[in-house]
């Protein structure tokens, strides 16, 4: 009698830790596309606050240093936020990959899920299989020996 192999229930749990682990790679992907996200909204907001503050103090309190200083604080932020960008543009890049793994993991798992049960299947007919040949040999048997009598 055939039995089931061991093979299978391997390579389902293997199969389900790439998963897991792909998951895991996602939830810190989504958490680093949202303190960019956050880091950018910040970023943007500064950046409109001294440009505001610019606006606002058009006198010519500003003397030409703190003026000079100013210009090269707001070119610091927007290089910031391009770099931020960048990072994001990185950051969502690496999680669309990550989704697609995941669905080859998902497809996987169930192409293991499957063989499993097809291999546990064909075990469970071909005990039944060989159930009914018993059967029949014993029914075979004892109409013989009824007949013999």
């Amino acid at each position: 009698m055939r039995q089931t192999r061991n093979c299978w229930p391997v390579l389902v749990r293997k199969a389900q830790d790439a998963l897991t682990q792909i998951q895991t790679d996602m939830v810190q992907a989504l958490e680093r596309v949202e303190q960019l996200n956050a880091s950018h909204q910040r970023l943007c907001k500064l950046y409109d606050e001294y440009r505001l503050q610019e606006q606002a103090s058009q006198a010519p309190v500003m003397g030409m240093q703190a003026s000079m200083n100013h210009r090269a604080f707001m070119a610091q932020l927007l290089n910031l936020q391009h770099r931020v960008v960048v990072d994001l543009g990185k950051a969502q890049a690496h999680l669309a990959q990550l989704r697609k793994q995941r669905l080859h993991c998902e497809i996987e798992l169930h192409k293991m899920q499957s063989l499993a049960a097809q291999d546990a299947q064909a075990v469970a007919q071909d005990a039944k299989r060989s159930e009914q040949r018993q059967m029949d040999e014993l029914g075979v048997r004892q109409f013989n020996l009824s007949m013999g009598t």
